[in-house]
């Protein structure tokens, strides 16, 4: 039976059976016992499913990624410690030391650093465009090693919107795949793959969890691209890929895992070849899972997560609107906005709203800016984003301080930009703490 996505937002991932809990348990344990050796040594040789250490597979943390993927429509999902460590997953288990890859400039600060400078440490290149740029000058950028495609469907902390169809197509007429971060939208108001990406991330920390309790990721993978073939399912082969050099372009997924016997995942998992080598290769050797109380954490914040998006936009709508009428206000940066630049995209891929951030500007300098923060009651200057709670931040000088002024506007984040992330208080306490904040500018 197919279920609307409120219900599996509640019954995803866990399904009891007589006399077990109906709430998925907390398996707080690194290891898991059998009662021969050849069962154990089945499971290492990935010829059978089950659970015999934490770091590859556990069942709470199972459960919530099974639930994440039902949401999002994919086959398999694999959750991490962090929104940082899956984004650098997804990437990494496609591109190796002289590959290249291209991403959107408009994404949030630390994913920004992470694939400019730490990747690049790897031997892994990256160029940024603009989205705004037209095809020909983004299709330009694509290389004989150009692995993958990134962007975020609403930009962190810009707000603007990802034309996912585009370059889905875009990426797909190059033989690679399109990878979306979909923390802002969730799947609640945005699925990706249904526009023809192939893997979702997310950081699980921001509105699927919802209360700022735990930190964690998740790499979500449609199993629509063909690995071998470069192609995406239901696209006809393009002139571009009948032209791909003979040699695999994916050889970590196409050719034999010495490190398996020989394995190779396309041909003995079929759809599930990304997500198989992401668990049993990556994280393997790497280790970036979550603990499963913080999975326990998270799946409570999933089973409100539609509840909580539909009063997140709501409020952030009325705040927006707000914003735009008030005359110390220089400029407003939300989706749901009928004049916004990003208005006719979200009616095509949120038509049932965006997120709870907004970004604007006030007249005036800097320090008028970080005095109106100080100023504010209940709403907090936090790290955070997309909880329960109205927060802010003032990303030139927080989040993105690391980044130089002429890579602040490369990345869309003007110097006055004020991120506000709208709760799911009530509207009027809200609209009241940022009138009161700034009459005393």
């Amino acid at each position: 039976m197919k279920k609307n996505l409120e219900t599996v937002c509640v019954h995803g991932g866990w399904k009891p059976t007589k006399g077990e809990p109906q709430q998925l348990p907390i398996y707080q344990s690194t290891t898991f016992k059998y009662d021969t050796s050849d069962q154990m040594a089945r499971l290492f040789d990935l010829k059978d499913e089950g659970y015999f250490y934490t770091r590859l597979a556990n069942p709470t943390n199972d459960a919530v990624a099974k639930k994440i993927a039902a949401l999002e429509g994919g086959v398999g999902a694999m959750l991490t410690s962090s929104g940082q460590a899956a984004n650098f997953y997804a990437i990494f288990n496609i591109c190796q030391a002289g590959d290249h890859f291209i991403t959107s400039n408009t994404i949030y600060g630390g994913t920004y650093n992470l694939f400019g400078v730490t990747l690049k440490k790897l031997g892994i290149e990256c160029t940024f465009i603009d989205p705004d740029w037209d095809d020909e000058r983004i299709e330009k950028e694509f290389r004989p090693n150009t692995k993958c495609f990134f962007g975020e469907t609403i930009s962190n902390p810009g707000g603007n919107v990802f034309d996912i169809e585009r370059f889905a197509k875009m990426a797909h007429r190059h033989g690679v795949p399109l990878i979306v971060d979909n923390t802002f939208a969730t799947p609640i108001n945005c699925r990706p793959f249904e526009w023809g990406c192939d893997i979702v991330t997310h950081s699980t920390t921001k509105y699927m969890d919802g209360h700022a309790t735990q930190v964690g990721g998740c790499v979500v993978d449609s199993g629509n691209f063909d690995w071998e073939t470069c192609t995406h399912a239901g696209d006809e082969l393009s002139t571009v890929n009948s032209q791909l050099s003979t040699e695999p372009k994916f050889p970590g997924l196409t050719t034999p895992d010495e490190s398996y016997h020989g394995l190779t995942y396309t041909k003995a998992f079929g759809k599930m070849a990304y997500m198989t080598k992401l668990v049993a290769q990556l994280m393997r050797d790497l280790g970036s899972i979550p603990a499963p109380q913080n999975s326990f954490l998270l799946n409570l914040g999933l089973e409100t997560l539609a509840l909580r998006m539909r009063q997140h936009c709501a409020n952030a709508q009325a705040v927006a609107e707000w914003l735009e009428k008030n005359p110390k206000v220089a400029w407003v940066n939300y989706c749901g906005l009928p004049g916004n630049k990003y208005h006719q995209l979200a009616q095509k891929y949120l038509p049932n709203g965006s997120c709870g951030v907004i970004a604007f500007g006030l007249k005036g300098s800097r320090e008028d800016a970080i005095r109106f923060m100080d100023n504010l009651d209940f709403i907090s200057i936090v790290t955070h984003v997309a909880d329960a709670r109205t927060c802010v931040l003032h990303p030139a000088s927080h989040t993105h301080r690391q980044l130089s002024d002429e890579q602040l506007l490369e990345a869309g984040v003007a110097p006055d930009l004020i991120r506000l992330s709208v709760g799911i208080e009530n509207v009027d306490d809200i609209i009241a703490d940022l009138e009161q904040a700034m009459a005393k500018m």
